[in-house]
């Protein structure tokens, strides 16, 4: 751990000399390039421009013998530049210093995207671009040279008019990443992993991090040693995993391993067993063999047990962080081969430093458990909350293949058992048989009882359909439940308001398209939407029909925070009634299994995968469209499919309603600008 560590900490500063270097460039113009692979002839060649105040940058579209801005291919690389695409605020303006000539420039920052053509493959793009930049009567020709490694294939589309930051949530990696520096990717990866933190998966591993140092950790001089050792393992698995998954697999991998029905039952029985071994059932121990070669070197097995830990943590709280870490190995994938170790590092730095901190305390814990048995009820407590996490895994698995065996109630009706079942454990009137007599309650104990007696309690409406903001990204979605009293209220709602609307929101829905495909096996899961769609084609047509701004709606079966977004802001009466009366609405689901007819296959241009079911077609459409890979993910689109905003919305931890009001009543305006009659 010390020599890999030694190892990382050079390289990082390197990347950050490397950076520094950049920025001492003395030239007006500072360059950033990536080249991207579209097909076996064709690629795109990024040239991002960051322009020092007060400087103008004259653009490609002036004259040849006018002063402007050139980009040329090495003579011995076989293609040639087709066009040349400006991102940037162009303007123009006489110039007394060229005898009032009209000239067209750009300040601050300019994009330029050169589109090539080569007669075969290529590994990398070299050349130089020659530019013009005036300041004042300073008129100064500049060139620069380049050679970018083509990373093949493309893991994104870069659109112009579907970048920048995201309005909340999971799009924390919003921008091109070829348009930013190491530094840059590094950043967005450390916010990215704060973001994580707070997610339902990985704050459920706390408990479980409590009970395992509690076990190692008996002075605070080895609490800390292995607080260390924990948030290095953190650092080192994601480093290596997810760079070597995003090199072999594509970007999309950590984002699909959520959805992955071989790896979700895999973690189900994982946590059922640990669930079962701290109840008492049996003890898991590592063999014999090995504890002989742990016994032989002196701290061997504890930091191998402290590594393993650190690995469960990343293992099962993809469900949760692989949307984070996909959109962002996007993002870093285009930052050459050093961008997805920089990005994962400090993803995974962000995320080991609360645990680290909070790893510092369990040896003050471990001097209270020697006391008396409060140290088994601690075990036994996370062994009925492991229970409880299995049965997550399992619906995930459940709801992509559509088995229909842990329905919402079924899953409810068990959580309820298990934390009833609990609340009889903290009070005393439910023992095991390794536990040691309860004289008495003292009022820790109590605290905890009544805190799980109210979950109990709070969970008991979501039989008859309530819809338990707090816990809804945990439980399987409204549509399996059989019995919804409240999405029953919710339709007889529309309907009246509906019924006694006027305007293009109540007329318009006569003459909407109705959905047919897979709404056989999909629910709706947006309150109040009568007719939501789950295919992007369909939506669009209704649409049109319905002279309506379409709202995609990534989403997915096993997205934690896609349940919650949906049962905290688009439940909001105000949300309901835009997306009802003003929008068409579909519902793309990312983890569909559902196989595509065998004519609809297709290898994907963007990321040259197979695409052969529902799930990966949508995916495929937000990766392609919007440049994204992250659910939830809300985007309006007008008539032609084309982004009402320049930002999609994805998941808000501040679950702001007014924000996503605002949000939808822009979309509005816009789409009554482009298709004004």
């Amino acid at each position: 751990m010390k020599h890999l560590l030694s190892f990382l900490i050079p390289v990082f500063a390197l990347f950050a000399f490397r950076a520094n270097a950049q920025d001492a460039d003395p030239k007006p113009v500072k360059w950033q390039f990536s080249a991207e692979k579209k097909n076996d002839q064709e690629y795109a060649l990024h040239l991002k421009g960051t322009i020092d105040k007060g400087w103008l940058l004259f653009s490609t579209t002036m004259g040849n013998d006018d002063p402007n801005t050139r980009v040329a291919l090495d003579s011995s690389i076989k293609a040639t530049i087709t066009g040349i695409t400006e991102n940037g605020k162009l303007e123009n303006r006489k110039e007394p210093l060229f005898d009032n000539l009209e000239i067209k420039y750009f300040e601050n920052e300019v994009e330029l995207v050169a589109e090539v053509k080569a007669t075969g493959p290529v590994s990398k793009l070299s050349g130089a671009i020659t530019y013009m930049v005036l300041k004042g009567e300073d008129a100064v020709p500049e060139e620069t040279t380049f050679s970018v490694p083509v990373e093949a294939p493309a893991t994104a589309k870069a659109a112009a008019d579907t970048t920048g930051a995201s309005a909340a949530g999971d799009d924390v990696a919003d921008d091109d990443a070829s348009n930013k520096s190491l530094w840059w990717i590094f950043l967005a990866s450390f916010g990215g992993g704060f973001i994580a933190l707070i997610t339902p998966c990985v704050f459920s591993m706390i408990p479980i991090t409590v009970s395992f140092f509690t076990k190692r950790s008996e002075t605070r001089a080895q609490g800390i040693k292995n607080a260390f050792t924990y948030s290095l393992s953190i650092i080192v698995i994601y480093t290596l995993l997810g760079f070597l998954i995003t090199k072999i697999f594509g970007a999309s991998a950590l984002n699909s391993l959520a959805s992955n029905g071989i790896a979700n039952m895999l973690f189900f029985v994982i946590f059922l067993l640990f669930g079962f071994s701290f109840l008492g059932a049996f003890e898991i121990s590592l063999p014999s063999s090995w504890a002989n070669v742990s016994d032989s070197k002196a701290g061997m097995g504890s930091m191998l047990g402290i590594f393993f830990m650190a690995l469960t943590l990343a293992i099962v709280s993809f469900s949760c962080t692989g949307p984070i870490l996909g959109n962002l190995l996007v993002l870093a994938a285009k930052g050459g081969n050093s961008g997805p170790l920089v990005g994962m590092f400090g993803f995974s730095l962000a995320l080991a430093i609360p645990f680290s901190l909070f790893a510092l305390f369990p040896s003050l814990l471990n001097k209270i458990g020697k006391s008396g048995g409060w140290l088994n009820a601690v075990k036994v407590t996370l062994g009925f909350l492991e229970l409880a996490l299995a049965l997550k895994f399992f619906s995930n698995v459940d709801m992509a293949y559509h088995w229909n065996l842990l329905d919402r109630e079924i899953f409810l009706a068990l959580w309820i058992a298990i934390f009833a079942l609990l609340t009889l454990y903290l009070v005393g009137k439910l023992k095991l048989s390794h536990d040691s007599d309860v004289p008495f309650l003292t009022v820790t104990r109590l605290c905890f009882a009544i805190a799980t007696f109210t979950f109990t309690i709070y969970m008991v409406p979501g039989m008859w359909g309530a819809p338990l903001k707090g816990i809804s990204g945990f439980l399987p979605h409204e549509g399996s439940q059989d019995f919804n009293l409240n999405k029953s209220l919710v339709d007889i709602q529309a309907s009246l308001e509906s019924g006694a609307g006027s305007g293009a929101g109540s007329s318009s829905n006569i003459n909407l398209v109705k959905p047919k495909k897979l709404v056989d096996i999909l629910h709706s899961e947006i309150p109040g939407v009568e007719n939501l769609f789950f295919n992007y084609e369909e939506a669009l047509e209704a649409a049109k029909v319905a002279n309506k701004p379409l709202m995609l709606d990534f989403t997915g079966h096993t997205c934690v925070n896609c349940r919650k977004f949906e049962k905290s802001v688009l439940s909001a009466p105000a949300v309901m009634k835009i997306l009802r009366n003003d929008f068409v609405v579909a519902s793309l689901y990312t983890d569909e299994k559902t196989s595509l007819p065998d004519e609809e296959k297709y290898v994907s241009k963007t990321t040259g995968e197979k695409v052969n079911n529902v799930g990966q077609r949508n995916q495929d459409i937000e990766i392609t469209n919007f440049n994204r890979n992250s659910q939830p993910y809300y985007i309006p689109v007008d008539l032609e499919g084309k982004p009402l905003a320049k930002k999609g919305y994805g998941y808000d931890p501040k679950e702001d309603v007014d924000a996503f009001v605002k949000y939808l009543e822009e979309a509005k305006a816009e789409f009554a600008k482009r298709h004004a009659k």
